[in-house]
């Protein structure tokens, strides 16, 4: 038999480490980049959270909010209204209510 006719045989492939297929990665990597995200996400929250409010010391200053006169007890009590109602009042201008 004429060894240029024959067919060629291929070596064989080693196996390539799973770590080392480009493939991979892009299917394991979104998922993990949101693992770590959420990690550092967690970790930043429970370092930094934020401090529980006194009810006795919030009426305490609503309750000297109260008792000055003018202007002042406008911006008083302006500084204790809920983050929730200041934050929806940001830009509406203060209207002063009338004594009880």
């Amino acid at each position: 038999m004429n060894p240029s006719s024959s067919p060629a045989v291929a070596a064989p492939v080693p196996p390539v480490s799973w770590w080392r297929v480009p493939h991979m990665w892009l299917v394991v990597g979104g998922p993990l980049v949101v693992v770590v995200a959420s990690l550092i996400t967690a970790f930043i929250a429970v370092n930094n959270a934020d401090p529980v409010l006194d009810k006795a010391v919030f009426e305490r200053d609503r309750e000297a909010a109260l008792a000055l006169e003018g202007q002042a007890k406008a911006e008083a009590l302006i500084k204790l209204q809920p983050a929730h109602q200041a934050r929806n009042h940001a830009a509406s201008p203060v209207v002063p209510q009338p004594e009880r």
